[in-house]
């Protein structure tokens, strides 16, 4: 059986490149993910955007992630100070 599928229809079966790198935790303040960096909205609908919309946010996670995973630490020293002072 011959494969009638054109380019287009292979590449969109193709998986998406994603920065996730399964942390899901997101900051309130900023509604970035602690992981990734993305929006809520910007991993929702992730899959959709076309590959122009996926880069522009690529190239915006560099710039989000120092001051994320700073308030991580932050938030772990602190409960980690929380778990000390109960016992």
């Amino acid at each position: 059986m011959a494969n009638d599928m054109t380019e287009e229809e292979i590449a969109a079966l193709e998986p998406v490149e994603s920065p996730c790198v399964l942390i899901c935790s997101m900051d309130r303040e900023s509604g970035h993910c602690f992981g990734c960096g993305r929006t809520t909205d910007e991993i929702a609908y992730w899959g959709l955007r076309s590959k122009t919309e996926r880069d522009a946010i690529m190239a915006e996670l560099p710039a989000r992630l120092p001051p994320l995973k700073k308030k991580l630490e932050e938030r772990r020293a602190k409960r980690r100070v929380n778990r000390r002072n109960r016992g």
